[in-house]
């Protein structure tokens, strides 16, 4: 294996029409063995090319990249052998040197990559500059963090500054950012095989993937796996599959929940700002009742009785083909189901024939101290839905329910291009493997100590008016202020997301957290807290 040739300014190369350039640089000179077809970008051949040892900024004012950067392995292209590169935070490319290729092959990837001649911009124009005049407006984002890189429970933003990440990617990351074990099981994947689509050339890491969450899944029935690549997916997929085995068309869903982003599972989403706006007229035979929420004046058994009434007067059980429900619901506030509430849903849908889906897209593996929330209630639904933290940051989602459910749609009914991507099925492998009963025993002391942390500022600042969650998906609902305490927190170093009606802060962090970690964040948690909300009990 062979070590990449960087330039004695201390810069890395990145690939550029097959020309390795230095980033920040200007020339790379070719007293290196391993550069003779490359250049370095900026210091015009004035340093010596040597092997790259650990990767660092070029010392000159042009280049601000961090001096951590990791190496992965990497498949130069086909015909070529094995060799390492810098993993940038900007531009991955496997390093290949022109004589590797005939030379039909260099010109056509020569044209296909060349970056040089395709500048982004100025270096004048900054980074939110440049998003705001090239992404849409409708894409949000909660903190003006540029990322470049992370591990574990932490980040790091372009200009090398460090932050604790409560939010995980919206839950996406119990495992951790960059687990090892999930870099190591995508490198090794994606040397072999990147996509092949499931529904033309079938793959092994698919079926096992499938394996895996028909044994974990909630309840002892027999059970099938459709795997795609979103959340919106899976939920309107489990509706399909619904629909196809009981014939029916209705579907009921509740207030303040949210199912995803497209239009049928928008529709289904109980909550209108800032999701729904104008994008009408919504799918219909979507009806809504009431999710349970003490601390808002509704109780498990008035739900109960608002469902009974729209049995009764809005559309009869008989045409309902599905109830879905979130265990807690997370976009809405972070509110727990009552015990009750969800073992009555199942037996109502029991007595009429209704499939019960679960939707765990936030709060499973291992988010609630269980791999499933609904190991929590003691119910086994008939479709559960499961995304965010499956493939540990890749995007894959998946359907999992009982066997003769899952097989009413016939051959081509289901599927997409996508779908089960097989570097996402070995990353989902890998977070499979973590998620032991270990990783689980851990998850629930994360838990705890996050509710003792949020317990503790709620006796002190009477700004909070609840506390609430299940294991480590926990929440504090304000008064007032919480944006701004959210605002404050990032400012310190503390990456927090809201909920509810924009006064619910909730904790997403990696399960893989450290205690001093926490301690640390709550710190910066407090201090937040004492800067937004002045009075204290």
């Amino acid at each position: 294996m062979t070590v990449i040739p960087a330039c004695d300014c201390g810069s890395y190369p990145v690939l550029l029409a097959l020309t390795v350039y230095v980033s920040g640089c200007s020339e790379m000179n070719e007293k290196s063995p391993d550069a003779s077809d490359t250049v370095c970008a900026a210091c015009d051949g004035d340093a010596a090319v040597t092997a790259a040892p650990a990767i660092g900024a070029c010392d000159t004012a042009s280049s601000t990249r961090p001096r951590s950067v990791p190496v992965v392995p990497a498949l130069a292209a086909q015909g070529t052998k094995k060799t390492q590169r810098r993993a940038s935070p900007a531009i991955r490319f496997p390093i290949v040197k022109k004589s590797a290729f005939k030379p039909a092959e260099y010109n056509l990837l020569a044209t296909a990559m060349n970056v040089r001649e395709k500048a982004l911009s100025t270096a004048a124009t900054s980074l939110a500059q440049r998003r705001d005049e090239n992404v849409a407006r409708g894409v949000a984002s909660t903190h003006p963090v540029w990322v470049t890189r992370a591990s574990g429970a932490t980040l790091w933003d372009a200009d090398g500054r460090r932050y604790l990440d409560f939010a995980g990617g919206i839950g996406v990351l119990n495992a951790g950012h960059a687990n090892p074990r999930v870099v190591a099981a995508i490198a090794a994947q994606a040397a072999a095989l990147t996509h092949a689509c499931f529904q033309v050339t079938p793959y092994e890491p698919y079926v096992r993937v499938a394996e895996e969450l028909n044994r974990r899944a909630p309840g002892p029935s027999p059970k099938k796996t459709l795997l795609l690549s979103t959340g919106a997916e899976a939920t309107e997929n489990a509706v399909k599959i619904a629909r196809e085995f009981t014939r029916r068309p209705a579907v009921v869903a509740f207030t303040h929940s949210f199912h995803g982003r497209t239009l049928l599972a928008l529709s289904m989403t109980g909550k209108f700002a800032p999701y729904k706006q104008h994008f009408g007229p919504f799918c219909s035979e979507i009806y809504h009742a009431p999710f349970p929420h003490e601390h808002h004046g509704t109780s498990a058994s008035q739900a109960l009785h608002a469902l009974d009434e729209m049995f009764a007067s809005t559309v009869a059980p008989d045409r309902i083909a599905a109830m879905i429900v979130e265990p807690v619901l997370g976009e809405g506030g972070f509110v727990p189901a009552p015990i009750e509430f969800l073992r009555r849903l199942r037996q109502i849908a029991d007595a009429h024939g209704i499939v019960l889906i679960a939707d765990e897209i936030q709060t499973g593996f291992g988010r609630t101290g269980k791999l499933f929330a609904c190991e929590h209630y003691g119910i086994e639904p008939d479709l559960t839905t499961m995304a965010k933290s499956l493939a540990g940051g890749l995007p894959l989602a998946a359907v999992v329910g009982k066997a003769p459910i899952m097989d009413a749609p016939g051959p081509g009914g289901l599927g997409g291009t996508f779908a089960g991507n097989p570097v996402a099925c070995a990353a989902a492998l890998a977070i499979l493997d973590i998620m032991d009963d270990e990783f689980l025993t851990r998850a629930r002391a994360v838990g705890a100590r996050i509710e003792a942390q949020l317990r503790a500022l709620q006796a002190r600042f009477s700004a909070v008016e609840d506390v609430r969650g299940l294991g480590a998906m926990m929440a504090m609902e304000l008064e007032s202020g919480a944006p701004e305490v959210v605002e404050a927190a990032r400012r310190r170093g503390l990456i927090l997301l809201l909920a509810g009606e924009r006064d619910v802060i909730r904790i997403l962090v990696p399960l893989v957290v450290s205690d001093e970690e926490l301690d640390e964040g709550f710190a910066l948690l407090s201090a937040s807290m004492e800067e937004c909300c002045n009075q204290t009990r």
